[in-house]
């Protein structure tokens, strides 16, 4: 059955409004990429006359289901520029935003078992810094300095050789970064639209003219694809095909702890994340199940895998009880990096392929998308992210980077 759209409420952040027949401009999603997409095409560029389409509720998706990590410390020149412009804007929404969504700056570690880990994370150091990335190279008792109760003895099956450390790296709540940005689109005139699912798109010969959905045709100037890991799902109702997987991401939670854990923990080789929310639940993310699906969920398997591993880092946590645990759809491209731009159907835009990293790049991928379908050309930092890439072979390979996540 089709969600219908919430009743009007004065103490509601954003109206929720009955579709309009046209829009200058659709965004297809309304998770963090589709509101920050929204909320810069009227900040910077003025277009306000805009549709969010959201099949469930607002940033029930993805935006939902994540572990909240935020850092830049990417390999390659093009992928810590544009996440390292994410990570400025944090620095500065929620002034911006006047809404506290609890940007937390704790750091960043990501660990080194193995001599090959050793090499590639000093490597990725030294790029960081060359791109103006702030990063370090920590040894073992470094290590332990800055996380006092991860187990860094050489006993253990994988020891700890060092890590890097991102400081200005942390996390915030993600359900209020997203009724942060909602709030401010929606003031600036955007419709926020929840329970209405994108059937198919409304085209004239090469060209999309709006979209058919749940609520009716809507039509439209521009239509920009913010669907994550159904993104694939909506570009073959529009007649292409994306380079784009997508795989369950699973995560749990615990119950509530005092707070012991003062930063994040990153291991891709025993293959676990763990951070302490503020309210003081331990988060623990897992690697993607290697299968394709749809399902908001995962297998026992990885749940078993990532508290086993970390146990093994963090002793302390050996008697936590699982609260309770979920899955995102998280869409992989071959090379690990998003696309953003255009597509083969004239006004028809996608960002996708974020893969692990959808989070936090929020505001980066809103910032360029906006500017993107707003210009119809890329902003400088999202052109190399080109769909077409796929066929010039100018790939970029972050694989080391992303591969455990977040």
């Amino acid at each position: 059955m089709t969600a219908q759209p919430l009743p009007e409420h004065p103490d509601f952040l954003w109206r929720n409004p009955e579709p309009r027949s046209s829009y200058d401009v659709v965004i297809v999603g309304a998770g963090g990429h589709g509101l920050a997409t929204a909320y810069y095409l009227a900040r910077n560029h003025g277009i306000s006359n805009v549709a969010v389409l959201e099949k469930g509720w607002l940033a029930g998706g993805n935006m939902a289901r994540n572990t909240t990590i935020i850092r830049s410390n990417y390999l390659w020149d093009e992928s810590a520029a544009i996440y390292e412009h994410a990570l400025r804007l944090w620095e500065g929404l929620p002034e911006e935003l006047d809404y506290d969504f609890l940007f937390s700056q704790r750091g960043v570690l990501n660990l080194a078992h193995t001599l090959q880990d050793v090499r590639e994370g000093v490597r990725r150091v030294g790029a960081n810094r060359l791109n103006g990335v702030d990063a370090q190279w920590l040894a073992p008792d470094e290590v332990a300095e800055v996380c006092p109760i991860l187990n860094v003895s050489p006993r253990t099956r994988y020891p700890v050789l060092g890590a890097t450390f991102q400081p200005r790296a942390g996390i915030a709540k993600h359900d209020h970064v997203a009724w942060a940005l909602a709030r401010r689109a929606d003031e600036m005139g955007v419709d926020l639209i929840q329970g209405c699912e994108v059937t198919g798109f409304l085209k004239d010969g090469d060209r999309v003219v709006g979209v058919e959905t749940s609520r009716g045709r809507i039509r439209a100037g521009r239509v920009g694809l913010a669907a994550a890991g159904h993104s694939s799902v909506l570009a073959e109702l529009a007649g292409f095909r994306l380079p784009v997987q997508s795989h369950p991401l699973q995560a749990l939670v615990s119950e509530l702890h005092e707070p012991v854990h003062p930063t994040v923990v990153m291991s891709n080789h025993v293959h676990v994340y763990v951070s302490q929310a503020h309210k003081g639940e331990l988060v623990l993310g897992a690697g993607v199940d290697s299968y394709n699906g749809y399902g908001q969920r995962g297998s026992f398997h990885v749940i078993e895998q990532q508290m086993a591993a970390a146990v093994e880092l963090f002793p302390v946590f050996a008697r936590a009880h699982v609260l309770r645990t979920w899955g995102g759809i998280v869409d992989v491209t071959p090379d690990a990096s998003p696309v953003i731009g255009t597509t083969p159907v004239e006004n028809l835009y996608v960002n996708c392929g974020w893969g692990t990293g959808g989070f936090k790049a929020t505001p980066a991928a809103g910032w360029t998308f906006a500017h993107t379908i707003a210009t119809g050309e890329p902003h400088p930092l999202n052109a190399p992210f080109a769909l077409d890439r796929f066929a010039t072979g100018a790939l970029i390979d972050e694989h080391g980077a992303a591969a455990v996540a977040h």
